[in-house]
């Protein structure tokens, strides 16, 4: 009987200890990124860790430096390690393609390149579009494109976690124990192998974040109010709930303002990360459509400290009352 851990966590540095318990539980380890024709050089030290991550475009360069010695540590401790991105590792064989004079209209219909080109080229859109809108357009224009593309975005993600759980599908049965990581919005990933691999194949989420949570005063995993609006398309594609939609739009757009979106260097142990998302989405969950009407042309320009002041100001004003 096969045992997969989906271990679903923040991609943050804090977070390796509790990534790194849960990988050492288990026989083989199947990381969420693309192959590298690197990786083999880079996990028994021929090849420098700098080095490794220099072609590559990491969002967190402080976590993917922890996760490359952490994954290191593994590999000398006789840990099978994979990398598995389909999705990702299409999207950059499309790159070079166009790169060495490509173009879209040569991707056959039937290929996986021209299914996974039309998924990104809509949320690229879509996201493209929101940013004009959010500058300078109506606030009503923005919600309607925050949810054009949460809906697009959505579609990705089904397309990108069932392009994941294929490939996890066939290389999982060959290990006793295995060790799935998986950002927080790939939830999904637990239905879809739970579906594909054999009956007697136990998968099991765990949400890592939920350990450090109770030194927070908060219990439970916690989405921000776009994450949400994305589940709901994800697992509802067709749902129409035009009030609840626009309200989590509009909390979104001013998320995205207070939220930090550089790595701390705060201490790990304090959880600077998770506790600057769990103090955003209580704010944000205070507000309401005409809270977020009003207070967005305050902050639609406004840096992440400034947008905070404005928000925290409303409440503590809003609260006195």
């Amino acid at each position: 009987m096969c045992k997969i851990t989906l271990g679903l966590s923040l991609h943050r540095p804090e977070m390796i200890p509790w990534i790194a318990e849960r990988m050492r539980q288990h026989e083989a380890v199947f990381l969420e990124e693309p192959g590298s024709p690197d990786f083999k050089q880079m996990l028994p030290g021929e090849l420098a860790i700098e080095d490794y991550l220099l072609p590559l475009d990491v969002e967190y360069p402080d976590f993917s430096r922890a996760m490359c010695l952490l994954q290191r540590e593994l590999h000398a401790e006789g840990k099978a390690i994979h990398q598995v991105e389909p999705f990702i590792e299409t999207l950059i064989h499309i790159q070079e393609f166009f790169a060495e004079g490509g173009r879209p209209d040569e991707l056959s219909p039937d290929s996986l390149a021209y299914h996974v080109y039309r998924a990104e080229k809509a949320a690229t859109g879509a996201l493209l579009a929101y940013y004009q809108t959010v500058v300078n357009g109506p606030f009503e224009d923005a919600v309607d494109s925050v949810i054009r593309f949460a809906r697009v975005d959505a579609a990705r993600f089904r397309l990108r976690d069932s392009l994941r759980a294929q490939e996890l599908a066939r290389l999982i049965p060959k290990y006793s124990t295995s060790y799935v990581e998986a950002g927080l919005m790939h939830y999904q990933l637990w239905r879809l192998l739970r579906r594909l691999l054999p009956s007697a194949a136990r998968v099991r989420p765990v949400f890592l974040a939920n350990a450090a949570r109770p030194s927070l005063s908060e219990n439970g995993h916690l989405y921000a109010p776009g994450d949400q609006l994305t589940f709901l398309y994800i697992f509802h594609p067709a749902i129409s709930q035009p009030e609840r939609e626009k309200l989590l739009a509009a909390r979104s757009m001013v998320y995205s303002k207070i939220l930090e979106k550089n790595e701390l260097d705060e201490r790990r142990e304090t959880f600077p990360h998770l506790r600057d998302e769990v103090a955003c989405i209580r704010a944000i969950r205070q507000l309401s459509l005409e809270d977020c009407k009003r207070l967005f042309p305050l902050i639609r320009r406004a840096g992440t400290l400034e947008a905070r002041g404005i928000i925290t100001e409303f409440l503590v004003k809003r609260n006195q009352q």
